[in-house]
């Protein structure tokens, strides 16, 4: 994989990671963060269909291990409609 490379976890689209949402389980209290903190990741494309298809699927949580909670999920489309990155 390329450096500084990262895979949808939707589409399994490689590109750098400055086009994707990351959403973190943090290490260790096991909770669900955007774009901060150190522990399992999980990229997402900004488009509406990945995001679609992550929520319906449960792609983020399959991927994080977790269960991700439905505010994750409202902050994404949220940041997705107002077309800005995801900074809390």
């Amino acid at each position: 994989m390329l450096s500084n490379y990262r895979r949808c976890i939707s589409c399994r689209r490689l590109a750098p990671r400055s086009e994707f949402f990351r959403v973190v389980r943090s290490h260790p209290y096991s909770t669900i963060e955007l774009n901060q903190g150190m522990g399992r990741s999980a990229y997402i494309c900004r488009q509406a269909d990945c995001l679609r298809l992550a929520q319906r699927k449960n792609r983020l949580g399959r991927a994080l291990k977790a269960i991700a909670p439905a505010g994750v999920f409202d902050r994404l489309w949220q940041q997705l409609a107002t077309g800005g990155s995801v900074d809390l």
